[in-house]
């Protein structure tokens, strides 16, 4: 069976999706980057105080790919009403959660960060961080619901042009209040809300002026019914708890690595803030192969589907080395970019080296779990499987090498990082099995 266009139309929305992700992604870091002028306890306090944002971040891209599977499928069938209904319900579910988050971050924001440290300074500090940023919590949940539903009707343009505008905004208020006016951490947090407010205003006026497809009037994208929410949830719950426990999970890791302490727990973040550069392009392949497969199932092109599912699986892995030696560039700038100790420095610098080798299992995984099985509606199997990797496998053995075993915050990475192997492995048998793909509207 030919499949025709299957690299162009996927490169076609991969690489804006990517490049939307990594602006997105440097807006995020820059607080931890510009922070990371002033020291340890710094890039700690801001690194644990966006653990919070990353919770809330895997909740709302649970809700969104719940919801953009029935999307993704609905674009297919061109039923423009059914993008409408979907993208309604994303929205009221995302701003319901993402106001609790925002109440909890400004009711009670040092008790959270120290769910994460001992250190009194890093709380204090990051408390302070948390109490401001969680301001865009709301606006950033409004945007991501958007994004995520232009993606799946191939808008991929305009996202990528707002992520920049927000990167630009975001790096000259952090300037501008974090050094010209000294107001540090909490100068950060403005300037994150001030970035996500000009965000969504270009965002909104643009793809209403423009008349894109999933923007309807609040009648249109809010009248839900008892049967579309019941649909809905019979496919987005298993990716929502998938998506809230996998971040959980991953806040869990970092409060092993913080345990260890303030140098293990700084390079711990440090290398995933130097990853997320380059950890965008494995997702954008990932989400760009999900769109081609949901659409081709919403146009009962089956088999059509099975072969982009097929082809993705050696190309995905592929991708995924290829993208990991754009590591080895990147943690020789490290010093440049963060001034802590050598040690710091050092063991960041052999983390991204272990990642490097992982890096292709990554890839795979977010290829079988967002790229194929989701879009194909398997979503009981993947969260299934995600979430008793991670608990079970993942944060066990982390456990076991920081607090019985007292290994180094490396090996402890190392022995966290083993969970890819067993779920790539999973993912195999499944996709070649043909038991993922269902046709959910």
């Amino acid at each position: 069976m030919k499949l025709k266009g299957f690299y162009s139309s996927l490169v076609a929305i991969a690489l804006p999706v990517s490049l939307q992700n990594l602006l997105a992604n440097f807006v995020n870091m820059l607080d931890t980057v510009m922070i990371g002028q002033l020291g340890e306890t710094e890039i700690a306090a801001v690194g644990l105080g966006n653990q919070i944002f990353f919770i809330l971040n895997m909740i709302l891209f649970g809700i969104a790919s719940g919801g953009g599977v029935f999307i993704s499928q609905f674009w297919g069938k061109n039923d423009i009403k059914g993008i409408r209904k979907s993208l309604g319900i994303i929205l009221c579910l995302s701003i319901i959660v993402s106001s609790v988050f925002t109440i909890m971050s400004l009711v009670i924001p040092h008790q959270l960060i120290s769910l994460f440290s001992p250190d009194p300074d890093v709380i204090r500090v990051g408390g302070d961080y948390l109490r401001i940023v969680c301001l865009s919590y709301v606006i950033t949940a409004v945007n991501f619901s958007f994004t995520l539903a232009f993606r799946c009707i191939e808008r991929v343009k305009l996202p990528l042009v707002c992520t920049s505008i927000s990167l630009f905004t975001n790096a000259g208020s952090n300037y501008l209040l974090i050094f010209v006016a000294g107001w540090g951490v909490k100068g950060a947090a403005i300037a994150t809300v001030f970035s996500r407010a000009v965000e969504f205003c270009v965002l909104f006026i643009w793809s209403y002026s423009h008349k894109y497809e999933a923007c309807g009037k609040l009648k249109e994208l809010f009248s839900i019914t008892r049967d579309s929410l019941a649909k809905y949830f019979k496919i987005a719950v298993p990716v929502i708890i998938n998506e809230t426990f996998w971040g959980l999970g991953i806040s869990v890791q970092s409060s092993i690595f913080a345990h260890a302490g303030t140098n293990a727990i700084t390079s711990f973040q440090i290398t995933n803030t130097i990853s997320q550069l380059t950890w965008v392009f494995c997702m954008g392949f990932g989400n760009g192969i999900g769109v081609l497969i949901g659409k081709r199932i919403g146009e009962k092109k089956f088999e059509e589907a099975h072969g982009y599912a097929r082809r993705s699986m050696w190309f995905m892995p592929l991708v995924g080395a290829v993208v990991g030696v754009l590591l080895l560039p990147l943690s020789k700038v490290l010093p440049y970019f963060f001034k802590v100790d050598p040690d710091v420095i050092q063991t960041a610098t052999y983390m991204l080296l272990i990642l490097i080798a992982f890096y292709p299992f990554n890839s795979f995984c977010m290829n079988w779990v967002v790229g194929v099985c989701r879009a194909g509606g398997d979503t009981v199997f993947t969260a299934v499987v995600e979430l008793c990797t991670l608990w079970l496998v993942a944060i066990p053995l982390g456990f076991l090498a920081s607090t019985v075993l007292h290994l180094s915050a490396v090996w402890i990475y190392i022995f966290v990082m083993s969970e890819g192997v067993v779920k790539a492995t999973i993912g195999f048998i499944r996709v070649a099995s043909g038991k993922w793909l269902h046709e959910v509207t």
